[in-house]
């Protein structure tokens, strides 16, 4: 059975799809290389449909939050955004070699 991911709202980020600001000091799990281990250690911020994950070093990665069933868009950068489901609640989020893990609501439309 195919699972395509439809609506991705990050349950600790409040008012999907508005333009007001809205930051979070939530720290996601994230590994600065693709065989690296995740640690909790970037932080959360967004600004309407665009989403900011930023590095403990300073460094940061924008996309572009999208309801076309995509969920994620690199906003910048010549990297494509790539996502893996990684659980029912739960996807991985990759970008280059910057991994991140984030918390996403999942629907099934193989139905």
């Amino acid at each position: 059975m195919r699972r395509a991911l439809v609506a991705m709202l990050f349950t600790f980020l409040p008012g999907c799809g508005r333009e007001a600001a809205t930051s979070s000091d939530r720290q996601i799990a994230c590994s600065a290389s693709r065989g690296g281990q995740f640690e909790t250690r970037c932080s959360v911020e967004r600004r309407g449909n665009n989403l900011t994950l930023r590095h403990q070093d300073g460094g940061f990665r924008r996309f572009l939050i999208v309801s076309d069933g995509r969920g994620l868009l690199a906003a910048d950068g010549a990297e494509q955004a790539k996502i893996t489901i990684i659980g029912k609640d739960r996807i991985e989020l990759s970008a280059g070699d910057h991994r991140y893990q984030l918390p996403a609501k999942i629907a099934d439309v193989s139905r």
